[in-house]
């Protein structure tokens, strides 16, 4: 737990309040403490009482998360601009985390430090795809994830018209939400990252991935979709580094764990199956719809006034986009009839493959597994001239099963008993049920933290993180006198983007939305002495309903209406 005089434990706390990925990676307790901060928010608890989701409990699980996604659909757009919350260097960044890792190792598995997730991103120039390409290569982004209510803020934010957060804050809202709104079991839900992307997996039905504001059912992974190869991508080229879990959690670096063993167990059997699927005639199909190069290997026969006409298969794939039906399923036909007869030939195409008769070779045959010798039957009848057969055959079988790379289980397990949070029906519940775990359950102490509760945690931790790591702020004001700061806070909007008395906002939130009660904006503006001036002498006072930044020339007010004990002097020390 939290040690006062401990620079490391101090430096895992202070990570609570900002919630960066590379934090998150360096302490994977974070993960669901973040999942815990937005279960402590009354935020997600109010959004049951609205109508969108009137007579959900009626509904089975799977018509829930889809209500459920729908509604983070319209609430919130998916955000990684790196001038959100700044950016730092990676050797301030391997300085701070010196202590906790190697960085030989933080390079083989962090994409800010050098993994760049086998051939596909080096094929697509990961800094570039970033926009880190503008900046020297020690120049990363901080990514600080959002809670709940700093994602809503982003309503306040030019260019915003709606809420907003990156991949580990969408996923940890979807698991929140889904425990709170969509009803589903703690226990089914397992928050995963790769070096690159965050997403949840939902054990219900045959399995559930969130994939930043979208659902992924086991239908549509392989659906052969531009929308499901994204959600493909993390699990195709990546290894997947943490595993969050209500029992605890599992690292690729470290050599403990704490999730339980047969929660592991139970997530790596379902991934794995879900992200398996049989080949048969319409996996084949849904393979060419994403592979479209080997789509000219194809054709297709459709009966039109009595006779036999053909049709390229790569035509028929571009028809799917402006219509229901699709090729591989039962609504084939209904899509050919859709097609004007005059893209069709009435002899077939040279050198190309019926579909219909690979559709009567896998009614004869059934479908394919892993077994050689069904995959070299399917190649022995694919006889038709065209030269990429091996290509086809070799893609097929990563298609139709993907190996997820997960954490060695070879671990030293530690078992800190599973967060229950079994029949709560408010966020009060939530603190009420998991608040005497704090001396026991390191992810249940920091969540107070992420929550930002300074009635329940420490000063300094915030502090540290709100006077090192709030570069957007320091953006804002820079070169401007104390008192031109103090002006400059004073213009923005005097509400906190959060609406407890005793939770407060960074400095970068503050200037990022715009707003901002009088306690945050006088750390902002001791975060501006600080950095800007830091020969310059201050101190933090409460008078009235007001908090007052006295430097040694003048006294700066900000009326307030937040209620917490001030920090001590040395609180500010970092």
């Amino acid at each position: 737990m939290y040690a006062k005089n401990d620079p490391m434990s101090l430096e895992r706390y202070s990570s609570a309040v900002t919630l960066s990925d590379m934090e998150v990676f360096i302490f994977p307790e974070l993960m669901y403490s973040l999942v815990l901060a937005n279960m402590m928010s009354k935020r997600i608890w109010n959004w049951k009482n609205d109508s969108w989701f009137e007579k959900l409990e009626k509904q089975n699980p799977q018509r829930r998360m889809q209500r459920l996604k729908q509604y983070i659909m319209d609430h919130f757009a998916f955000n990684l601009d790196l001038d959100t919350w700044g950016l730092t260097t990676k050797p301030r960044e391997l300085s701070r985390f010196s202590a906790f890792i190697d960085e030989g190792i933080l390079a083989q598995s962090n994409a800010l430090f050098g993994y760049e997730g086998d051939k596909y991103y080096f094929d697509i120039d990961i800094r570039k795809h970033f926009g880190l390409d503008k900046y020297t290569t020690d120049i990363i982004p901080y990514w600080k994830t959002e809670t709940i209510e700093a994602m809503e803020a982003f309503r306040y934010k030019d260019g915003y018209e709606s809420g907003a957060g990156e991949c580990v804050s969408l996923a940890a809202l979807y698991a929140s939400a889904a425990f709170i709104v969509a009803q589903i079991p703690l226990d089914t839900i397992y928050f995963y990252a790769t070096p690159l992307h965050s997403q949840v997996y939902f054990d219900i039905s045959n399995g559930i991935i969130a994939n930043n504001r979208r659902i992924v059912t086991k239908n549509m992974w392989f659906n052969g979709t531009e929308l499901s190869g994204k959600a493909r991508r993390a699990l195709e080229h990546e290894k997947i580094t943490i595993v969050a879990h209500r029992s605890g959690y599992i690292h690729t670096i470290y050599d403990s764990a704490t999730i339980a063993q047969s929660s592991y167990k139970k997530f790596r059997d379902k991934l794995h199956s879900f992200c398996k699927a049989p080949i048969d005639y319409e996996i084949l199909s849904n393979f060419l719809r994403q592979n479209s190069q080997f789509q000219k290997c194809f054709q297709i026969i459709h009966s039109c006034c009595g006779k036999p006409r053909f049709i390229e298969s790569e035509k028929v794939f571009h028809y799917e986009h402006s219509s229901k039906a699709r090729v591989g399923d039962t609504t084939q036909n209904q899509l050919l009839h859709e097609i004007e007869e005059d893209e069709y030939y009435p002899d077939p195409l040279p050198n190309r493959l019926l579909f219909s008769e690979l559709e009567n070779f896998f009614k004869q045959n059934g479908v394919i597994d892993d077994n050689n010798t069904t995959v070299e039957k399917l190649k022995t009848f694919l006889h038709h001239g065209c030269p990429k057969i091996d290509e086809i055959l070799k893609g097929l079988k990563q298609f139709s099963q993907i190996n997820p790379r997960l954490p060695d289980s070879t671990k030293a397990w530690v078992d800190n008993g599973c967060i229950d949070l079994d029949g709560v029906r408010s966020p009060e519940e939530v603190i009420e049920k998991i608040e005497p775990l704090r001396s026991s359950n390191m992810t249940v102490d920091l969540a107070f933290t992420a929550f930002r509760d300074l009635s329940r945690s420490a000063w300094r931790p915030f502090l540290k993180a709100a006077l090192e790591r709030n570069p957007v702020a320091l953006n804002a004001m820079d070169k401007m006198s104390i008192d031109q700061a103090y002006s400059f806070l004073e213009s923005l909007d005097a509400e906190s983007i959060y609406d407890e008395s005793f939770r407060l906002a960074q400095p970068d939130e503050v200037v990022n939305f715009g707003r901002g009660d009088g306690l945050e904006k006088a750390i902002s503006l001791i975060n501006h002495i600080k950095n800007a001036m830091p020969q310059d002498d201050f101190e933090l006072c409460e008078s009235n309903d007001s908090y007052v930044v006295k430097t040694g020339r003048k006294e700066f007010r900000f009326p307030s209406n937040k209620k917490v004990p001030l920090p001590e002097r040395d609180d500010f020390a970092g």
